[in-house]
């Protein structure tokens, strides 16, 4: 089966090789506070960019502030082309908890926060994460949206997307506004969102699958791991390569602190599965 590498996100300029790079891992424990070996986390952020890497996950509660203080130091001023995405809509108390927020003063702040520590005048994409833990809050979205929207014309966004959102939630914010991605949970086990995935792929927009290996029971990571035996990956190589295969549109945003690692995942991309293989691996989340 051929991949299709690249992806263009809707209504812009923006085209990103479809393995991405996801940053929270560059914090500490639990995404909180510094991590061991500050200069490593650089160390794979420059190597990800050498290796093509053109499209970066981010935010700034990952730490909160030290992932994105830490792309900034690897890799400002950027390299033309490189798409760093955000999400706002939470904030971290000083035990480390998450405080989710849709107030204004909370995206405001966190937009603001993003655009300071990166380093940057104007985001590429702020991803809107929805409220909920195991299931995105239900309810309207409008006005949080509404508050991004003015930063957008305001010239402090240039796009915006969605995180952890049902696809009634996605069908209500594209009329309030163009979403050019939606990252949600998903993977070989975890397949609430196929039909959502192709919904969003006929419209052509981005969908950013996150914890691509979360979520196995023993049984069903003994499957994936004779499947990686038979093709030579690691378990994680052949999720990457069954996401990267799954749909067009399709984004994989791996993260890691370690260059070993990294090079893993990326191989993943090259990683081809037949047909039968994928049928296996489908029976995961059936």
């Amino acid at each position: 089966m051929s991949k299709q590498m690249d992806f263009t996100f809707p209504g812009t300029s923006m085209t990103v090789d479809r393995m991405g790079y996801g940053a929270m891992q560059l914090a500490g424990p639990h995404v909180f506070g510094p991590p061991k070996d500050r200069a490593a986390a650089v160390a794979v952020l420059r190597e990800a960019i050498e290796s093509g890497v053109n499209h970066i996950d981010t935010s700034d509660f990952y730490g909160p502030h030290v992932t994105n203080q830490i792309i900034k130091e690897a890799l400002h001023p950027y390299k033309d082309g490189l798409v760093i995405v955000t999400k706002v809509g939470a904030t971290r108390g000083d035990d480390g908890s998450w405080i989710q927020s849709h107030s204004r003063e909370t995206l405001v702040s966190g937009v603001h926060d993003n655009l300071r520590n990166l380093g940057v005048d104007t985001l590429d994409v702020v991803n809107l994460r929805n409220l909920g833990v195991e299931q995105p809050a239900a309810g309207s979205l409008a006005e949080p949206l509404s508050v991004l929207v003015e930063l957008q014309k305001q010239g402090l966004i240039r796009h915006i997307g969605l995180s952890h959102v049902t696809a009634a939630q996605f069908e209500e914010a594209e009329k309030i506004t163009p979403i050019v991605c939606v990252q949600n949970l998903y993977n070989l086990a975890i397949r609430g969102d196929d039909e959502f995935v192709k919904i969003l792929e006929t419209k052509g927009v981005a969908y950013v699958p996150y914890f691509p290996l979360g979520g196995f029971t023993p049984l069903q990571s003994s499957d994936l791991d004779a499947v990686a035996k038979e093709v030579g990956a690691t378990p994680m190589q052949v999720a990457l390569a069954w996401l990267y295969q799954r749909s067009k549109n399709l984004l994989l945003i791996p993260g890691t602190s370690s260059t070993g690692h990294l090079r893993e995942n990326l191989a993943a991309a090259k990683l081809e599965l037949s047909a039968e293989l994928v049928k296996r691996l489908d029976a995961i989340g059936a």
